[in-house]
């Protein structure tokens, strides 16, 4: 790196702060809020402006990427009772086994880049993104193998064997998702870390309406059937990585940040997975929670009713999700540039922001489903039964998405500190020694169904949320700073090294 560079390596990309300390770190403008001085308030002005322009972006990319795997399901529908089974599982067992994990050991970038950008350490970015694309890549090569025995494994797991086969040969026709996913994940991120998220939402954009065309090609003009929806998603999610790699490659944005492929992407990988694997233990634990309300929900009474109205809950929950998923993202990134710049205080206020954001968000998004409860069910169903438990169903989703909006966002705040393993082990009790035996309870020794399923989720989450909020609230953010300083330069590798 530049002498020029190395002097403002620690400057914030957003907060400019005009002295210098000895450390290379700039020192901290403590915010106070002043009826007679609105300087306070102006912070928590521009804090709120920069959350939504990154928050904004970012729920719309989530939404695209999830909606690619929905589209496909709802071509597949059009295709007969099987195939939609088939493709339902399969994409189930894909999301269990597979896509949980990816997401969850990018994650890890959401710390390294964030810090690495805040402490201006651009050269970095590029040196942790092509880590994670190594680790990423060889650890999808076991998750293939898993894919490819999907339809045994379900009959193992008692699964019927018709269904168990169509899921199968969807499931096999998905394996180069994998690696394309793998990919997106680590692109996305070393982007996001670096504020650049309109070109993602573009490219994402493209690619959603795209897909819809591939879809109809693949399945009916090629008469290629479910497999065809599979290979559309394939299709898709490389066009995806295209696109960002070209945007990677040839926009002045990321000049400082890709300097090229380098042998130093091998070095330190044991610090990248320190992160990457309590990441993936964080998200897996939440992410099979929710899955496994869904198969418990097979051993109600009435278990056709009770699995339908389960999974249509699982759906709109997990699309009312995007937004705290979006605004968790955008305080990951305020919070890791601003920690890796060692401005404490903007970290910490921009924790208070965001929850802000996620309680009036969580409180809207509440009462939107409230009101259309009586009418949202049919959406999925025309059946009376499961038009009137959706609707009991739609209160209970609108107190979930609340609580659930705010430990998105701390969760979020975790990534950018670096807390993965203490967020793993929040999940592992909130979810398995609270909510799962406390959802057993409700649906089996006090028989309340699926509502209670979901009250034992609910459970998990306040835990959860509490705990989350706990640990947030006695952070010394001045310590943070101290961490994620030492975090970045004992990682860093100096810029005339990269080759």
């Amino acid at each position: 790196m530049e002498k020029d560079d190395q002097n403002t390596c620690s400057i914030s990309p957003l907060i400019q702060i005009s002295k210098e300390d000895g450390s290379g770190f700039y020192p901290e403008n403590d915010i106070n809020i002043n009826v007679k001085d609105n300087t306070g308030w102006r912070e928590i002005s521009e804090e709120v402006k920069r959350q939504l322009w990154l928050a904004g972006p970012l729920i719309s990319v989530s939404l695209s990427l999830f909606l690619l795997q929905v589209i496909s399901v709802m071509f597949v529908g059009h295709l007969g009772q099987l195939a939609l089974s088939g493709a339902s599982m399969a994409t189930s067992f894909a999301s269990v086994t597979g896509f949980s994990l990816l997401v969850g050991m990018a994650s890890a970038l959401d710390t390294l880049c964030g810090q690495s950008y805040g402490a201006k350490q651009y050269h970095m970015l590029g040196i942790h993104m092509q880590k994670a694309m190594f680790v990423l890549i060889f650890v999808s090569i076991p998750l293939a193998i898993i894919w490819a025995n999907t339809g045994p494994i379900l009959v193992a797991l008692g699964q019927d064997p018709e269904i168990s086969e169509a899921a199968g040969i969807y499931a096999c026709s998905m394996i180069p998702i994998l690696f394309a996913y793998a990919l997106v994940q680590c692109l996305v991120r070393f982007l996001q870390a670096q504020n650049i998220v309109f070109p993602m939402m573009l490219c994402s954009g493209i690619i959603t309406l795209m897909h819809i065309f591939v879809c109809w090609v693949l399945i009916f003009a090629f008469n290629m059937g479910y497999r065809g929806a599979a290979l559309a998603n394939s299709v898709s999610y490389w066009m995806n990585v295209l696109l960002l790699v070209l945007f990677i490659k040839f926009s002045a944005s990321c000049r400082k940040s890709w300097t090229g492929f380098s042998k130093d992407a091998f070095h330190n990988i044991p610090t990248f997975l320190k992160l990457a694997i309590p990441s993936a233990v964080m998200v897996c634990f939440e992410i099979w929670s929710f899955e496994m309300m869904v198969l418990l929900s097979g051993l109600l009474p009435n278990p056709k009713l009770e699995t339908s109205v389960l999974s249509i809950s699982l759906n709109t929950a997990s699309t009312v999700w995007m937004i705290p998923c979006g605004l968790g993202g955008a305080v990951s990134t305020r919070v890791s540039n601003e920690l890796g710049a060692g401005h404490s205080q903007a970290a910490r206020l921009a924790v208070y922001v965001v929850l802000i954001l996620a309680v009036s968000e969580g409180l809207v998004v509440g009462l939107v489903m409230i009101f259309v409860r009586k009418v949202w069910g049919y959406a999925y169903s025309n059946d009376a039964d499961v038009l009137k438990y959706v609707s009991e169903m739609m209160p209970i989703l609108a107190i979930s998405n609340l609580i659930d909006g705010v430990q998105a966002v701390i969760s979020g705040t975790v990534r950018g500190c670096g807390w993965q393993k203490i967020g793993a082990y929040v999940n592992l009790g909130s979810y398995y020694l609270v909510g799962i035996p406390i959802a057993v309870l409700f649906a089996f020794v006090f028989h309340t169904g699926g509502k209670g399923l979901w009250l034992g989720i609910i459970c998990a989450l306040i835990v959860q949320m509490v705990s989350l909020l706990v640990i947030t609230a006695r952070t010394n953010w001045e310590q943070e700073a101290k961490k994620a300083k030492d975090r970045v330069y004992d990682n860093m590798i100096p810029v005339d090294m990269v080759s």
